[in-house]
């Protein structure tokens, strides 16, 4: 089946975005012959009271995209969260003298939008010598004599934003590059603890947020340092621990979170896990970019991006979807070139003006406004398939008791093309209405009734088309449809 969609020119009618003749053709699977029922909806992230969601609006701090060109896409996208990084080196250009003035036109206009900043404080500033370390991915903390200076920073950064910043990371990828940078776990605990501290000081509130580990298979890195907050009674001092990661199939990532997470909760239990950035590119480009050494499309990063946010959902893992816009990095940094895993593609490296939305914007859209705090997570019920390669998590609507459940073919990379898996599934549930609704179209679908059968509370579809990226069976009253 050949999907035209249209996309956006960038110009915004309300929440909805105002469409423009420009057209891509992707291939998806042959839709299901049945009676067609709806279009899920989209909201606003005004719209949406809570979810889990968070989008990236990372590298500010270095000029590799820019906020206002892409600001007017972000609370029609629907998440209610959004990543920030502070940037040390471009507040205090001079010692001493700091310039908010950036982050003030940013941090209020996304919650203006519905949207909540969290922020990471970052990266080394140069100004301050060898000393101040680095400002850039994979570049050394401070030490030393630079330590009061970034001190100080800290505490302007939280005095400043304490009102409308409830979050606050330490930090992004310390373990990448550990033998030039010479970063190592306890140092970085020290670090660490030397920052958090000023900010429960402060704001005694606000949530703490660990790491942004590039790979949490660094137990060279992580033992270290979690063994190093054990011994000073420090443990406390985050609230969450974040990890990052890619894999060319989203879902080989689990088993090693899950041992990951066992290590973690092996110090603290309470510590919360939340996978702070993720995401596909929508083409493959130069530059030494993560997953950038295998073809992509717009159509590879959405089921991608799709089977990443959905297989953490069903695993009650807060998520970073990476990221809002593309990303042109620049000469010096840790890496140069587009980095395409935006929602919206910037038109070049020198022109980061919106050229318009990704295919990934539109279906992301349906994931952040269906999937929010109106829904509970039965981590549970498991549902029962008979293809050992789909993945199945189960759902229900809070107020109304609707069931839904997401199914996806988990066996390999997302494809150009994929012929969809005949499923029978099998859920304890409510499904007074059954609909399959694609996530990529948006359109759902009445199941008809020779293909399901209840007993009891247990419902039996069969024959359900399931492709490589996640679809939905639902109660229709568990969606959110026009």
């Amino acid at each position: 089946m050949k999907l035209l969609l249209l996309l956006s020119n960038g110009l915004l009618v309300g929440s909805a975005l105002a469409q423009s003749t420009a057209s891509t053709n992707y291939t998806l699977p042959t839709q299901p012959a049945w009676k067609e029922v709806g279009q899920l909806k989209t909201r606003d992230a005004r719209e949406i009271k809570a979810s889990t969601w968070s989008i990236g609006c990372e590298v500010l701090d270095r000029d590799f995209c820019d906020y206002h060109a892409y600001k007017s896409y972000l609370g029609p996208l629907g998440a209610k969260r959004a990543r920030f990084q502070g940037g040390w080196a471009k507040c205090e250009k001079v010692k001493g003298q700091y310039d908010f003035v950036w982050l003030d036109a940013i941090l209020p206009d996304a919650v203006s939008r519905g949207v909540q900043p969290w922020v990471e404080f970052s990266y080394g500033n140069p100004i301050y010598g060898e000393e101040g370390g680095q400002p850039k991915l994979g570049g050394k903390f401070p030490y030393g004599s630079a330590l009061p200076a970034w001190e100080a920073w800290v505490r302007g950064m939280v005095n400043r934003y304490k009102g409308s910043v409830k979050e606050w990371e330490i930090w992004n990828e310390p373990d990448i590059d550990t033998e030039r940078n010479g970063n190592k776990g306890d140092a970085f605990a020290d670090f660490y603890i030397r920052t958090a501290e000023i900010v429960r000081q402060i704001d005694p509130q606000a949530r703490l947020l660990a790491l942004g580990l590039a790979q949490i298979s660094r137990t060279d890195f992580i033992v270290p340092f979690m063994e190093r907050l054990k011994e000073k009674g420090k443990l406390k001092l985050i609230d969450v621990l974040t990890y990052h990661g890619y894999a060319h199939n989203p879902d080989d990532s689990y088993p090693q979170i899950e041992k990951f997470r066992a290590l973690v909760h092996s110090y603290n239990p309470k510590i919360i896990l939340m996978q702070g950035e993720n995401g596909a590119p929508s083409e493959q480009t130069t530059g030494q970019f993560a997953l950038n050494d295998k073809p992509w499309s717009e159509l590879t990063q959405t089921k991608w991006n799709l089977r990443r946010m959905l297989g953490d959902h069903g695993r009650s893992i807060e998520t970073n979807l990476f990221t809002m816009s593309d990303m042109a990095y620049k000469s010096g940094d840790f890496r140069q070139g587009i980095n395409r895993k935006g929602m919206v593609k910037i038109r070049s490296m020198d022109d980061m003006s919106i050229e318009r939305p990704k295919l990934v914007y539109f279906v992301v859209q349906r994931v952040f406004s269906l999937f929010d705090d109106q829904l509970e997570t039965l981590v549970n019920t498991k549902p029962t398939v008979d293809q050992e390669t789909v993945n199945a998590f189960a759902y229900r609507h809070k107020a109304n008791g609707g069931s839904l459940v997401t199914l996806w073919s988990k066996e390999a990379r997302p494809a150009e093309a994929y012929t969809p898996k005949p499923t029978t599934l099998t859920i304890e549930g409510r499904f007074r209405q059954p609909v399959f609704v694609d996530l990529i179209t948006g359109k759902a679908y009445e199941i008809p009734q020779k293909q399901w059968a209840k007993k009891g509370q247990t419902h039996t579809f069969t024959g359900l088309p399931v492709p490589d990226y996640p679809v939905l069976v639902a109660d229709k009253g568990a969606l959110i449809l026009q």
